[in-house]
């Protein structure tokens, strides 16, 4: 494991430098808040189950501005339905 406090950008970058041709996942709405505000995050996916749990934070409260994204994939079952999208820049 390793700690990164110099930001989301170096976090990222030292992220993608050790994983190679491999992807890197952010997991947590703070840290993918972060991401998408950096501009660091390719794609977004969300695991909607069919449970109002109503607390907790917010996944997309604290953006700076709007992000617009393109349905990469949608994978429907009846435990959930997973969505996948690109990050349009």
């Amino acid at each position: 494991m390793t700690y990164v406090n110099d930001g989301i950008e170096s976090a990222m970058a030292q992220a993608k430098a050790a994983a190679g041709d491999k992807d890197v996942q952010v997991r947590g709405a703070y840290t993918g808040q972060r991401a998408l505000e950096a501009g660091v995050l390719d794609e977004v996916q969300i695991h909607q189950i069919p449970v109002l749990l109503g607390r907790g934070r917010r996944l997309f409260d604290v953006l700076p501005s709007e992000i617009e994204l393109e349905i990469a994939q949608v994978i429907d079952t009846p435990e959930a339905t997973h969505i996948r999208y690109r990050v349009r820049r």
